[in-house]
């Protein structure tokens, strides 16, 4: 036989035992449409995340209390309470960096937000004007912060639109005094409903100024200082001068962790990278649970089609055309099933996408590789025990019905 023979039996079987042929191709397309979405997932989040990362910029050096190149600190810090925190003044002495061209003192806390006897909890970034160009946000309505400095603390905030709803309703917030804690403070603006910050809800937030928030919450130390460069070549010099500068003013010990944005942003890459591969894998198993479904259902057909392989091998097909026409059918099985998974996998990506515009479901393209080469090796290992059995056939006794 020659192959344009062996694939036209090939497709004429499969024809002729529709049923068989759907539950199977349905099995593989579901695993290959497994892959492409769960690869698509774990691509979304990863382009998601570096992408608010990104747009922050990555000219950006973010100081953290206490010596962890990791996570810039410890739980200790997250509360403020480092040995050696962070104070105001390690803010200002950076400013002799002729590289530095902004920088943001941070305290954060929570407190509640009162207005006419209205009251709910709320994230507080006690922090400078320069935040708001640093974070890249926009104002609604008003001014952020005016007036203040690292050390002059007028009593003026910036709030979320969801904290002036709830407090405000539709009346106008700018100008109008909150409680926050036990300090009270004019609004000063709103700031606009989309703003970039990981981990910060923009609406639901108070921007006091950096000096209230110390005494808000009561410590001199600083959650973060985030520092913004002129020249992003010279990011490593000016990560080094800001550790010598600290470390001066910390009786010589080098007790902080300078982070340079596009390192966590390398970071949280190589993470979902990784975490996009294992979703890729986990769903490959799927992958091998239909090419086992595709031995049994082929080895039961070994069984049902005894008389045609008697009957082929009566007029001459050889053990090896009939394993071949056995593995080509398994072939064909998968390889169909994983293009009706990829296309499957690919339509509801842009249906996903369309539903969910900020959240960008973008399958890799190795994830369509990857399935596709999966599904035919899975084709074919699985396809070689029944092909073997149908050419180790008696010809007389297939013909005669006999095993």
């Amino acid at each position: 036989m020659r192959l344009s023979d062996i694939l036209f039996l090939g497709y004429t079987t499969l024809i002729r035992y529709p049923l068989r042929t759907i539950m199977l191709l349905i099995a593989t397309s579901i695993g290959v449409m497994a892959v492409i979405l769960l690869t698509a997932v774990g691509e979304g989040a990863r382009d998601y995340i570096t992408g608010e990362f990104r747009s922050l910029g990555t000219n950006l050096l973010i100081v953290s209390p206490g010596r962890n190149e990791t996570s810039g600190g410890g739980v200790l810090d997250l509360a403020g309470l480092s040995p050696r925190p962070l104070t105001i003044e390690d803010a200002q002495s950076l400013f002799q960096i002729d590289n530095v061209r902004r920088i943001a003192p941070v305290v954060m806390g929570e407190a509640p937000a009162q207005y006419d006897g209205l009251e709910r909890s709320a994230p507080i970034i006690g922090t400078t004007p320069e935040f708001l160009s640093i974070r890249q946000w926009e104002m609604e309505s008003g001014s952020f912060l005016p007036g203040v400095s690292m050390r002059y603390s007028p009593p003026v905030c910036a709030i979320g639109k969801e904290i002036k709803s709830e407090l405000f309703g539709d009346t106008t917030a700018v100008g109008e005094w909150i409680r926050i804690g036990d300090r009270r403070c004019r609004v000063a603006g709103v700031l606009a409903e989309e703003g970039r910050a990981i981990g910060i809800d923009v609406q639901k937030i108070v921007v006091i100024p950096v000096a209230l928030g110390t005494a808000l919450f009561n410590r001199d130390s600083l959650y973060r200082i985030i520092v913004d460069v002129r020249t992003t070549s010279r990011m490593d010099q000016t990560k080094q001068s800001i550790l010598s500068i600290i470390k001066r003013r910390h009786q010589g010990k080098e007790d902080i962790t300078v982070i340079k944005q596009d390192t966590v942003l390398q970071s949280f890459d190589n993470i979902f990278n990784v975490l996009t591969m294992a979703l890729g894998s986990i769903a490959s198993i799927s992958l091998l649970v239909a090419g086992i479904l595709i031995m049994n259902v082929m080895l039961v057909a070994v069984s049902q089609r005894q008389a045609e392989i008697g009957l082929l091998k009566a007029i001459g097909a050889k053990n090896k055309q009939i394993n071949n026409l056995f593995v080509v059918e398994a072939i064909m099985l998968s390889g169909s099933g994983a293009i009706m998974g990829l296309i499957l996998g690919h339509s509801i990506t842009q249906v996903l996408k369309v539903a969910f515009p900020d959240f960008n479901f973008l399958p890799p393209m190795w994830a369509s590789y990857v399935s596709l080469i999966v599904a035919l090796i899975s084709g074919i290992i699985f396809g070689l025990l029944p092909a073997r059995r149908a050419a180790k056939l008696d010809p007389v006794e297939a013909l005669s019905g006999n095993k």
